[in-house]
């Protein structure tokens, strides 16, 4: 990965695309170093708020520099990013973190497994995988952000909480019910929807790769809020842990205590 960069990036545009759920396209050259699974830290203007914010990227457009950002708003920092306007410039850090690895999936079948926030990064590997992908999406309701832009990539299948789309419940719920083939398992989301995925992939005997990033809070290795318990010692400090945002945000899940 290239070395992270804080530069500024111009706002191309931005709309709300469910409830508190914001879809933000930023022009930066370092759009051209990006990939799946990987993010950015978003600086607020306000001052007080001195740590970047870290959020996945969603889709990257290398020939056109320009990525994309889908996030929840949740805090002063992603309100105030929801209010920024098109041709305004904000500042970000990046590319931060280590992505989906992409070749284990090439030609296999593979189950991509998005809840929540979490199913923005799904879409770009989605779109760099070369492979049979079956898509699942877990959703509080009817509001299927991007479950659109998946389908060409793949067989799509849905789940929420509520019961008003697809499945009842949760993605776990559709894996039950569909019974999906699958040689290889990417996922990301909520900590208890990666502890199933974690067991399920365990009890079949297929690889996982989790992106922990729902834990991230500074996101670059400055706060120690996202350490994680692993089941290999760090072969610089000599115990099992790792930090999510820099020796991840994705691990192999039979490497990661959940």
């Amino acid at each position: 990965m290239a070395g992270k960069k804080k530069v500024l990036a111009k706002v191309v545009k931005q709309e709300q695309i469910a409830n508190g759920i914001f879809d933000l396209w930023l022009q930066t050259d370092l759009a051209k170093e990006a990939a799946s699974g990987q993010f950015v830290g978003v600086y607020p203007r306000d001052k007080s708020n001195l740590l970047p914010r870290p959020i996945s990227i969603c889709e990257v457009k290398k020939e056109e520099s320009i990525l994309r950002l889908v996030y929840r708003v949740q805090g002063e920092g992603t309100k105030e990013f929801s209010q920024l306007e098109p041709g305004e410039d904000i500042w970000i850090l990046g590319i931060l973190g280590n992505g989906f690895s992409k070749e284990e999936g090439k030609g296999k079948k593979v189950l991509l497994m998005g809840g929540g926030i979490g199913v923005p990064p799904m879409l770009q590997l989605a779109k760099e995988l070369e492979a049979e992908s079956t898509v699942i999406l877990g959703y509080r309701n009817e509001e299927l952000f991007l479950k659109k832009e998946f389908e060409p990539y793949g067989k799509v299948l849905t789940a929420t909480e509520d019961g008003s789309v697809g499945i009842k419940g949760n993605v776990m719920n559709v894996i039950e019910k569909e019974q999906p083939e699958a040689d290889l398992i990417y996922a990301c989301g909520p900590l208890p929807m990666l502890k199933a995925i974690k067991e399920y992939a365990a009890k079949k005997n297929i690889p996982a790769y989790l992106s922990l990033e729902e834990r991230m809070a500074c996101g670059v290795g400055a706060c120690l809020g996202c350490v994680c318990k692993t089941t290999k010692k760090d072969h610089h400090s000599h115990v099992d842990n790792a930090r999510i945002c820099t020796d991840g945000p994705v691990f192999l899940a039979e490497d990661v205590l959940i």
